[in-house]
């Protein structure tokens, strides 16, 4: 291990300073709407690294590109962002109204007594199969919007349950790119990372549906269920996504029969046209430019970090704080979280934390699975409760687009699932035994 060295840590600092600096300084003193996303985070992360290299001048600068070549170059890495690439074009593929499909499928057999809870479960869905929590957000809100003025149930009430289903699917997807990061920096198999993030999930999400029914029998007047077309042929990419994914299908192949399938449904059922097609699969590589960015830049300034000694530093830090196995596993998670309060980004919290992570999963004897699950539901727990974050921005800004009245603290005390999965990750961290690391 590399000579402890807490000073190598600054490029983490500036980065923090500077985003969330800026991001204060622009969502609360200047009152610019979604000021956090307003910057540019690809910027803060090179200032970071520009830090980064100009520390450490006994090492030459091109033995310190040789350290940051190692890092991006990781196969770890490498696959983040190939699986990041096809993840968007198979968002842009099945696009909107796949996911409108579901919704009003299920809205439609349903009674309008437990429309809420279609809401959390057709967000669960839907997130799950996209992998991705702001996408199912912008399209199932305004039908969280249209439940909430045809029957008697608060608009806060639907769109939390709406968040919340959103974050369950992010949380367990195959393609998210929460999953991706935890997966490959920890050095799992997604199917693997699925069967004990799902034992922590299931629970929360149950207790989720139980309270929301509880809710729903408390409201008198119901009004009359929501009648919208739908084509239900274009839920199969997402059936199929998931399904392979289960059953433990390598995920590129997984994603190319969902990219097939769902080409050749919305051409045949006339969703969209080729060039269209074409555009969307374009676009929705394009999507993931910043993400893909930010794994490139973040591996750059961890791996010079590392050669600083930094991470040792922070790994001393954090044995004295934390003691044993349990206690590891809880500084994980609240090492994940922190970084997701300071970025108000799941992915990029995660993708900062996993170096460390990782060197605590080996130093506590953490399985990868469960360092994996942790990484995930932490983060996912932080950045589905966090007013500024993009999710509840997201759900904000569609909710008042169709002229409803909302505010994100309106929301914070009905999102249930988020608060259901903290305890379930508590009692899963100091009750649930974990089993040979490997």
């Amino acid at each position: 291990m590399k000579k402890e060295n807490a000073k190598a840590l600054l490029p983490i600092g500036v980065f923090l300073v500077l985003y969330l600096g800026l991001g204060i300084l622009f969502e609360y003193v200047m009152a610019i709407p979604m000021g956090f996303y307003n910057i540019p985070i690809v910027v803060a992360f090179l200032v970071a690294l520009l830090v980064a290299c100009i520390q450490n001048p006994s090492l030459k600068f091109d033995d310190k590109l040789a350290v940051m070549a190692k890092g991006v170059g990781d196969k770890n890495i490498i696959t983040m962002i190939l699986i990041f690439m096809t993840a968007g074009i198979f968002v842009g593929v099945v696009g909107r109204s796949s996911a409108e499909s579901v919704a009003y499928f299920l809205l439609s057999i349903i009674p309008a007594r437990f429309a809420v809870l279609v809401l959390f479960i057709v967000s669960s869905f839907v997130s799950v199969a996209m992998g991705t929590s702001v996408g199912t957000i912008t399209l199932i809100t305004p039908i969280a919007v249209a439940v909430a003025n045809s029957s008697g149930f608060g608009l806060p009430l639907c769109i939390g349950s709406v968040v919340g289903g959103a974050m369950f699917g992010d949380n367990l997807s195959f393609i998210s790119d929460t999953t991706i990061a935890a997966c490959n920096g920890q050095g799992c198999e997604m199917k693997d990372k699925f069967r004990e993030n799902f034992g922590i999930a299931l629970p929360a999400a149950l207790a989720t549906l139980v309270i929301i029914l509880i809710k729903s029998f408390g409201v008198e007047d119901i009004g009359s269920a929501i009648v919208q077309e739908y084509n239900l042929i274009q839920i199969i990419p997402y059936v199929l996504v998931l399904i392979g994914g289960i059953i433990g299908i390598n995920v590129f192949v997984v994603l190319l029969i969902g990219i097939v399938t769902g080409s050749f449904i919305m051409l045949i059922t006339g969703a969209t046209e080729a060039t269209a097609l074409l555009a969307s699969m374009g676009s929705g590589a394009s999507g993931m430019f910043e993400t893909t960015m930010v794994a490139i830049l973040v591996s750059a300034i961890c791996a010079l970090i590392a050669e600083y000694g930094g991470f040792a530093a922070l790994l001393s830090f954090i044995k004295k704080m934390f003691k044993g196995k349990k206690g590891g596993s809880l500084g994980m998670g609240l090492l994940v979280g922190a970084m997701d309060i300071a970025t108000a980004n799941n992915t990029v919290a995660i993708v900062m934390a996993n170096p460390i992570a990782k060197e605590m999963s080996e130093e506590y004897g953490i399985s990868s699975k469960k360092a994996a699950s942790i990484l995930d539901t932490f983060s996912c727990i932080f950045q589905g409760v966090i007013p500024y974050g993009a999710q509840m921005l997201v759900a904000v800004s569609a909710a008042m687009e169709l002229g409803a009245e909302v505010s994100a603290f309106d929301i914070l005390p009905n999102l249930y699932y988020p608060y259901m999965l903290l305890i379930s990750s508590l009692i899963f961290i100091f009750l649930v035994p974990d089993k040979k690391a490997k």
